[in-house]
């Protein structure tokens, strides 16, 4: 990273042609103007093909609603207008903005105050160090029913764990972010997307049978198998692949990093910080646990969509913002409401790269949308995959690496079901296929290029983390580090479909390959 020699060194150590691969991806992406400069070149390159698309009269017919979608001109003046006065709301309403503001906030004065330095030395020197990895990463799969917390909160506490560790902290977010993303779709327990993802199956089942049900748990035990077989192989590419890669971090370590003894006044910090957490958790039990709590649905009682799932990203900063203010008390690193501000405030300031990046983002991924180029190459896209005359086991392949390819370009996993489902579903049952089988096929490539997909904001995100401990971090470096786990996750994934496929398994309760 920052020692020249040092990378140059490693990398005349690598032969193999995928490590080959990498670095020309490295160098190549290195070369690339910064982030917000190739957002601006996307958004550009949006709004042109979009009037190029309207001039020739690009079209598709949606599957689930017959309708036609066209291309919209976004530089007639209709589209002048709109991106005008959009622009502010484009901004303002970007999901993610809101969201990582809110949870930096509390995860940042946890790092301030030194709570997260303090808990990270205390864990370093308790456990022992070849489990955190492999703890990180579980975490990391199952918070991904968080959703989008996980992937704001985890990977800048897992650098910062590397840190401790002294490993490259680079390494830790990125295995961080790939646990989450990549394995967006393998889990322990049932969640939200799981319950999105069934409703739009069922309806795209019932153009074929009207009276199809589907339920959240139709996947479930594919799912949690996958939880297990992405574990060690996300261990394994980390240490293997992408440590080596990255070298030895040579960046500035904080001076409460350089030394691992705790101060009586940090064991104190912890302490109160313990305290004031567990009393947080046993008041959310209160409020999510019994069976008519406030946080549950009102008239279901479910927890998978209730009021507990929408405030997701509170609690997420209450579970930092608490804590830390507790340990700032406790360590008396915060003697008063003066310090309170000064820490919040120092706790944001790093965040100025990431608010300019989520304008330009914003409007990128706006237009996209408007212009409906990405709904239109699905569609069209899975015609050609209809057409080409795979059947069996290669088409349900190719239908994996299609929907890989097409989340390159729609982030969104429910959005994309709903364009992809009413084609795939049907076209499957026909061939004797569950809708459950479909949806399994999908969710795997909806998940492995989740790691490198522009589309999926939380990869601006991302970058801005690694500039906190490598200014000059460029895409090119971070790609290369996130590949590995594509190449990994998709290798494996797709040879466990194959064996579920090949011996016949039933994919979650009820719900088996074949109709």
């Amino acid at each position: 990273m920052g020692n020249p020699e040092l990378n140059v060194k490693n990398k005349a150590k690598k032969k193999g042609l995928f490590y080959r691969f990498l670095d020309w991806i490295e160098v190549n992406g290195n070369k690339l103007p910064d982030v917000l400069t190739l957002f601006v070149i996307f958004t550009a390159i949006i709004l042109v093909v979009s009037a190029i698309g309207s001039a020739a009269g690009w079209t598709a017919v949606n599957p689930a609603t017959e309708e036609k979608i066209e291309v919209v001109n976004l530089l007639d003046g209709e589209g002048i207008i709109k991106i005008l006065s959009g622009l502010v709301s484009n901004f303002v309403n970007f999901p993610p903005l809101g969201m990582v503001l809110v949870v930096m906030l509390g995860v940042g004065l946890a790092e301030s105050t030194g709570l997260i330095s303090a808990f990270m030395r205390k864990v370093v020197l308790a456990a022992p160090a070849k489990l955190i990895l492999p703890i990180i990463v579980l975490i990391g799969i199952v918070g991904n029913a968080a959703a989008d917390a996980a992937l704001i909160v985890l990977p800048p506490v897992a650098a910062m764990i590397f840190l401790a560790l002294k490993r490259n902290p680079i390494a830790g977010l990125v295995a961080a972010y790939a646990a989450v993303a990549g394995g967006f779709s393998a889990n322990v327990i049932i969640n939200i997307l799981d319950t999105l993802l069934a409703g739009f199956t069922e309806s795209s089942a019932q153009i074929i049978d009207p009276e199809y049900k589907a339920n959240p748990a139709m996947n479930y035990y594919f799912l949690l198998v996958s939880t297990f077989v992405l574990l060690p192989i996300a261990v394994y590419v980390t240490t293997k692949i992408v440590e080596p890669r990255l070298g030895t971090y040579t960046g500035v370590i904080p001076q409460d990093q350089e030394n691992t003894a705790l101060t009586s006044e940090e064991k104190r910090g912890l302490r109160w910080a313990g305290v004031s957490l567990g009393i947080f958790v046993a008041i959310l039990l209160v409020l999510t646990v019994p069976p008519n709590a406030l946080l549950r649905h009102p008239e279901t009682g479910s927890i998978i969509v209730s009021p507990f799932m929408d405030s997701l990203v509170a609690i997420m900063f209450l579970f930092f913002f608490i804590p830390s203010l507790a340990y700032g008390i406790g360590s008396r690193n915060i003697k008063s409401d003066r310090d309170v501000a000064e820490q919040l405030t120092k706790a944001m300031s790093g965040m100025g790269y990431y608010i300019v990046l989520a304008f330009i983002a914003a409007q990128m991924i706006t237009y996209f949308g408007w212009s409906n180029l990405g709904a239109i190459i699905a569609i069209k896209g899975a015609e050609l995959l209809q057409n080409i005359g795979l059947t069996g086991l290669p088409l349900l392949i190719g239908f994996i690496i299609f929907t890989a390819i097409v989340n390159l370009l729609i982030a969104s996993s429910s959005a994309k079901w709903a364009l992809l489902g009413p084609v795939f579903v049907p076209m499957f049952m026909l061939l004797g296929y569950s809708p459950a089988f479909t949806q399994v096929a999908y969710r795997i490539g909806d998940s492995i290029t989740n790691t490198i997909t522009p589309m999926l904001a939380y990869f601006a995100i991302l970058l801005s983390f690694a500039k906190k401990f490598d200014k000059n971090m460029g895409v090119g470096t971070l790609i290369s580090s996130l590949i590995p786990y594509t190449f990994a996750y998709g290798i494996f994934w797709i040879i466990l479909f194959s064996i579920w496929y090949l011996f016949g398994l039933p994919l979650g309760p009820g719900a088996y390959i074949e109709l």
